[in-house]
């Protein structure tokens, strides 16, 4: 069957639409109104944190945006056994057809055959979810697009896999979690750097009480992308770049955050998430690259790039713990998560990876006064690596960001068909999303605190901390 694809804002009508006064953000985003949301369930919700859905013994698949992370998705659940690839959706034909055909040469004739493809109608992507009926969507388009396909997909009977962030704004977040509760499909963020082998290592010791008693976090996206501005007709690029120049804030947290966020047990029966502040610096950087490298009347020297270059957000938790959470996609400068988690006896660091214990880390060094890093760090991943990297690495070493893509898509399918709860709630993308929104409050209102809405209306304190998958 093949048909036509997908809803995409366009670009342009983007520009327009999102060119929010610091009243209108501030009116559509109100905390106000996201506490009273926060006050009951919907009738018929179930609580959805330790949430295991049924088993499907085949997942039937289908993929919305094939261009920059949709394919590694595809190819890797289309090499699972147990898998269907049904659907593959893009906004381009080319695409479309590409990846569908690239997963059909995969099946070898048994699986992965008479895909669907869906492009080019802004609707489309909803008569799939309609006439396909898949058990699992995979989301990979443009940010503002990943909370209407979420909540449509889980309205029809699908599990949704979003890239990141979750959604935009809080009532998307609210949107998700209320929609998840009530249909009891997963929706999960896929933040695939908790599967990173030095984040899994960290979590490790951190449940096994190597830093003792977890104090303060710090955690960022730091990767400087202004060659994405080349994409200007198709492409990251051409969608990414407006949200520079129309949001201020800590945009794309959610890398850094996550993987933070597990080690300290956020939202998962010890602590969870409390308030913001947030602060920017000027914005200077893209406009200045737009106006070195591009003409004068080109569509990026029309805008005014408004957000700060570097935003350094501080999150406090209800137990009174920190987390610092940087983001600049806009600086010359190294590529870094920071992932520093700081306890009582020790403290753990990437960055380069490193390591300081509290009377030093045997027969490497007598104290905390200097790191074990580089070569000595065999000696720790030795006795600390995650059973879950153990059994997985090699298995998924080929896939995407040194074996982190395909680790997160091969526990999905895992846990789908073994009936099990997801290694990432729907709970935890909506507050490691929500920092994007609240820090856009906190830098217009200078700084001032922001509370998190409690999107789990409490229930966080019922829900099992992340084991130690084997």
């Amino acid at each position: 069957m093949k048909s036509k694809l997908m809803g995409n804002i366009n670009r342009r009508n983007f520009i327009k639409k999102t060119s929010l006064s610091s009243a209108g953000l501030i009116a559509a985003t109100s905390l106000s109104s996201c506490t009273e949301q926060a006050s009951d369930r919907k009738p018929g919700a179930l609580y959805m944190g330790g949430y295991a859905a049924p088993k499907l013994k085949n997942v039937r698949i289908a993929v919305i945006g094939v261009g920059a992370r949709g394919p590694a998705h595809l190819k890797f659940c289309a090499s699972l056994p147990g898998t269907e690839i049904v659907a593959v959706c893009d906004l381009y034909e080319d695409l479309a057809t590409k990846w569908a055909a690239e997963a059909e040469a995969m099946g070898k004739g048994q699986r992965h055959q008479d895909i669907s493809t869906y492009y080019g109608d802004e609707n489309a992507w909803v008569r799939m979810l309609k006439e396909v009926k898949p058990d699992a969507v995979f989301i990979a388009t443009n940010w503002m697009n990943h909370a209407p396909m979420a909540i449509e997909t889980m309205k029809h009977g699908a599990h949704a896999f979003v890239e990141v962030p979750l959604a935009v704004t809080l009532e998307e977040l609210w949107d998700i979690v209320d929609t998840s509760e009530q249909t009891q499909k997963h929706c999960m963020m896929m933040e695939n750097v908790n599967y990173g082998r030095d984040e899994l290592m960290f979590l490790n010791m951190c449940r096994k009480g190597a830093i003792g008693e977890i104090l303060h976090g710090e955690a960022a996206y730091i990767h400087e992308l202004r060659w994405q501005m080349e994409e200007v007709e198709r492409g990251t690029g051409s969608w990414r770049t407006p949200h520079y120049a129309k949001r201020n804030g800590n945009l794309y947290p959610t890398h850094g955050l996550g993987p933070v966020a597990q080690y300290m047990n956020l939202a998962r029966g010890e602590d969870t998430f409390k308030s913001l502040v947030s602060f920017s610096t000027p914005a200077l950087g893209r406009n200045r690259y737009a106006r070195e490298n591009y003409p004068e009347d080109h569509l990026w020297n029309q805008l005014d790039f408004r957000g700060g270059d570097l935003n350094t957000s501080i999150i406090k938790t209800h137990m009174g713990r920190t987390i610092m959470v940087q983001w600049d996609e806009t600086s010359p400068r190294p590529y870094s998560r920071l992932n520093l988690i700081q306890g009582t006896q020790g403290t753990l660091a990437g960055f380069p990876t490193r390591v300081a214990l509290e009377g030093g880390v045997e027969g490497i060094t007598e104290d905390h006064h200097r790191w074990v890093q580089g070569e000595q760090l065999h000696a720790l991943y030795d006795k600390y690596d995650h059973p879950l990297y153990k059994r997985l690495s090699s298995a998924t070493s080929g896939s995407g960001h040194g074996g982190m893509d395909g680790m997160m898509v091969y526990r999905i399918i895992e846990c789908l068909q073994k009936g099990l709860p997801l290694d990432q709630n729907v709970y935890e993308g909506a507050f490691w999303s929500a920092v994007a929104p609240l820090s856009e409050l906190s830098v217009i209102q200078d700084g001032q605190p922001q509370e998190f809405p409690d999107f789990t209306r409490g229930s966080w304190q019922e829900t099992e901390p992340l084991q130690i998958i084997s």
